[in-house]
């Protein structure tokens, strides 16, 4: 008898009193070691994900890719393919540690989530100073053409356009939409359906679950399918902080953007901990902030009252993600385990955040364990 079809009469039989705070889930992991796995908990409900960066795919990094195996079953590169990565010089490619990642990938059985074709951040340096509509336009069509196009058949989705709205629902006065006017992302979907036409197409933000920006994802949908375009799905990033996960939002999120027909996932999932140094959520690159001590409280440690508070929030939002199983697509963390979290150094470098399910020593969590019952008790 298999864990998990123990895990299920354990349920069955003693009720979720004995689980509230995931304890014999937890004894489990530890009896069977790595025994409770993520990919097979929410199987049959939506595919779970990780983002993966370059140090994970070297040899010396086992541990972390062995955890990525066994709890995973699609995977997005978290820098890899973007797009100065891929083109650091005008017209010269390199997708060395792109084709590592897609081996990898396929040779353990991994979905790939693209990420990203189009976005006004990390681009390559030469079009720090590039002005002129033409070039920029020649830059878009022959990016996404070639890279899309490479890895048509390979990678099953790809985040086209990434962040392309402000907090407002209005287009992000970016380089694409200066020099290329507002169709530029009907153009970037047209050109990547060419390319890659066996590849789901998605549009990826932040705080699409907001109703303002929720409004212009949802107009900026409705544009494309207009076209004649096909868009897939959209992705609601997911860069929240515990005690202040817009539920609501997100709920109302999943009916309208399923009501248009696209799948919706989420892409970046992770909840910080620490003081946030301004209101409200956000995961935009730009605004960063100087280190202060009072806005890294847990150096040494997460204190158990802080964990338990993050596996209640992570549990809430896995029920509604179940709720929602039928529209609810892939939920992709934003990283395998704390250490490497994006979340240690922005928006303030050298802090020490804990938002994801596995800690330093890439050990389960509450909030693991926390999700993991609540799927059994569902």
């Amino acid at each position: 008898m298999n864990t998990q079809t123990r895990l299920r009469q354990l349920f069955l039989y003693m009720g979720l009193t004995l689980f509230c705070h995931g304890g014999l889930v937890a004894e489990l992991y530890s009896q069977r070691g790595r025994g409770v796995s993520l990919k097979e908990a929410f199987k049959g409900d939506f595919l779970i994900g990780t983002a993966v960066n370059a140090r994970q795919l070297d040899p010396e990094n086992e541990a972390e890719s062995q955890l990525i195996k066994e709890h995973f079953n699609t995977a997005t590169p978290e820098n890899l393919m973007k797009a100065h990565v891929l083109q650091p010089r005008w017209g010269h490619f390199n997708f060395e540690q792109a084709d590592r990642f897609i081996a990898f990938a396929s040779s353990n059985q991994l979905k790939v989530n693209g990420h990203t074709l189009i976005w006004h951040s990390q681009l390559p340096g030469f079009m720090r100073h590039m002005e002129d509509a033409d070039s920029i336009r020649q830059y878009v069509v022959e990016h996404i053409r070639t890279v899309a196009g490479r890895y048509d058949g390979k990678v099953d989705s790809w985040d086209v356009v990434n962040e392309a709205l402000d907090e407002d629902g209005t287009l992000r006065n970016s380089i694409f939409l200066r020099a290329l006017g507002e169709d530029y992302i009907v153009e970037a979907f047209r050109l990547a359906q060419q390319a890659a036409p066996n590849t789901k197409l998605y549009y990826n933000d932040y705080n699409i679950e907001q109703p303002r920006k929720r409004a212009g994802a949802i107009a900026l949908i409705k544009k494309i399918q207009a076209a004649g375009v096909r868009i897939d799905g959209v992705g609601i990033q997911g860069h929240w902080h515990v005690g202040s996960v817009p539920m609501e939002y997100i709920e109302q999120s999943i009916r309208e953007f399923a009501a248009l027909g696209v799948d919706v996932m989420f892409t970046e999932l992770d909840l910080s901990v620490l003081p946030n140094p301004w209101n409200g959520n956000s995961a935009e690159l730009s605004q960063t902030e100087r280190y202060s001590k009072h806005l890294n409280p847990y150096p040494d440690g997460l204190p158990d009252s802080i964990e338990q508070a993050q596996a209640r929030a992570y549990e809430t939002l896995f029920r509604l993600f179940l709720k929602y199983r039928d529209q609810v697509g892939r939920v992709t963390f934003w990283g395998v385990h704390d250490g490497q979290s994006w979340l240690n150094n922005w928006p303030i470098r050298g802090r020490t955040n804990y938002p994801l399910l596995f800690d330093r020593r890439m050990m389960p969590k509450s909030a693991f364990h926390q999700i993991i019952a609540t799927k059994y008790n569902h």
